[in-house]
């Protein structure tokens, strides 16, 4: 009995434990750079052989230096800006100038695009102008002279701003992500030399590890995914039906196998498709078959056909998880050791991010598994999660939209979410011992079901001929 005690506090004690590792894993929070009102940005993208970006101008100073009245509404002032494009592109060519190893190179100019921020306080409005540069270097220097002086003229107090937007080589991404800062130009430093520096392949390793983790954290597809192969984690199929397992760490170990069956599979056509081996079909059908994944599996948990097997399962629909994956490297162009890099960073964040999802959940999880309450939340859960699957399929098919991401998001957003787990994994493990103490502990789960074949009895006499 010592034995037996010592087994559930030990239980207990993992069970938080867990939840605490999960918090700290996802304790994982991005910043993003905001606009100033009063100044110019100029934004850069470097890769290998490539280099673009955008510029924005501010309204208010658009309106001094060049006499546009933009004050209707957006339509307007978008209608406005448009018809002076030529005008506009003339302006970013006069005061952006961009030289690698003493050649400057050619900027070329694409359509408007537009920032309207509603902000009591001040005005953010924006013309945006992408530009692409015509870089006459084998590849892009480490080392960039730019010179950025728009509406310096204006006023002694006109500050323009240099962001390197996306640099994989040195670990930078997402707008900035990555970076320390800007580089300030002013009317005494309209010109100064960007220092890249040099590559590297940890910091390239560790941000795509984050935009992994990140992955993880705000898709809640892939989350649902692993919620569903959870379920069944805590149970053993046998004798026909799901049984409570009997060990925490065996169990534990059982569903961390299967999430890494799971990320063997997404990782092979993941780095296939990212480093273009692997066609990918479109992005519609990608995506409604990792949904048709999420609603196979929930189903299987109720009739299973790998029972004891799941990691079959996890890694059939892990390959067509990989190709949605596949869009976060679509666009990388980098050499191949970068791109590598980039890829192995991405696949560990996945990995550590959907340990962290189980870590959080399957405390409470295993704390229920021998009470009559589980045969409910195996059941309601996976089907809950079929009909969320479900939908997402229809909404995928024809590009519609109900607003379940949205919904499911609202259940799934960290910390919150974290917190709503820990409260109960808390009760789940008073209810275990209030079950144990009243002898109500069960050693197999039932699924609840309806014999829709059962015929109504016969009243009527038979009678022998």
């Amino acid at each position: 009995m010592k034995r037996t005690i010592l087994t559930k506090k030990a239980s207990l004690i993992l069970s938080a434990v867990l939840v605490v590792v999960a918090s700290l894993g996802f304790a994982f929070t991005g910043t993003a750079g905001a606009h100033n009102a009063e100044d110019s940005y100029v934004y850069v993208n470097v890769t290998e052989t490539s280099l673009n970006g955008r510029v924005d101008y501010p309204f208010g100073d658009l309106r001094e230096a060049l006499g546009f009245r933009l004050d209707g509404s957006e339509e307007e002032n978008a209608a406005e800006l448009a018809g002076r494009i030529d005008e506009l592109h003339a302006f970013a060519d006069d005061h952006l100038e961009i030289r690698g190893e003493g050649q400057s190179y050619e900027l070329v100019f694409g359509e408007l695009e537009f920032l309207f921020e509603d902000d009591p306080d001040q005005e953010i409005n924006y013309v945006i102008i992408p530009y692409t540069a015509e870089v006459t270097t084998e590849t892009v220097p480490r080392v960039l002279d730019v010179t950025f002086d728009p509406f310096f003229d204006l006023s002694d107090d006109n500050n323009a701003l240099l962001l390197v937007q996306n640099d994989w080589k040195a670990g930078i991404y997402d707008n900035g992500e990555g970076q320390d800062g800007f580089f300030t130009f002013d009317g005494d430093t309209p010109r100064q030399d960007i220092d890249l520096g040099e590559p590297n392949g940890w910091k390239n390793f560790t941000a795509s590890f984050s935009l992994g983790l990140d992955h993880i954290r705000t898709g809640p597809d892939h989350i649902l995914f692993i919620c569903v192969l959870l379920l069944p984690s805590v149970l053993v199929f046998s004798l026909g039906g799901w049984r409570p397992a009997d060990n925490f760490g065996r169990s534990l170990w059982r569903i961390l196998k299967i999430a890494t069956m799971f990320t063997i599979a997404h990782s092979i056509t993941f780095t296939l498709a990212g480093l273009g081996v692997l066609p990918l079909p479109s992005a519609k059908i990608t995506e409604t078959i990792i949904a048709l994944s999420i609603a196979a599996a929930a189903l299987h948990n109720l009739r299973p056909i790998f029972p004891n097997k799941e990691w079959i399962i996890a890694f059939g629909f892990g390959l067509f998880h990989g190709m949605g994956f596949a869009s976060l490297v679509s666009g990388l162009e980098v050499d191949r050791r970068t791109q590598l890099v980039s890829l192995l960073g991405r696949n560990v964040g996945i990995e550590v991010g959907q340990v962290g999802v189980i870590l959080a959940v399957f405390g409470l999880l295993y704390l229920l598994r021998n009470t009559v309450l589980y045969r409910w939340v195996l059941t309601i859960g996976s089907l809950v999660m079929a009909v969320v699957a479900t939908v997402w399929m229809i909404e995928r098919l024809f590009e519609t939209d109900f607003g379940t991401n949205d919904l499911v998001e609202v259940f799934i957003r960290v910390p919150r979410s974290l917190y709503v787990i820990a409260v109960l994994t808390a009760l789940a493990g008073a209810y275990q011992i209030y079950e144990r103490r009243r002898n109500r502990l069960v050693d197999s789960v039932d699924i609840p079901t309806i014999d829709l074949t059962e015929e109504e009895p016969d009243d009527r006499a038979l009678v022998e001929v």
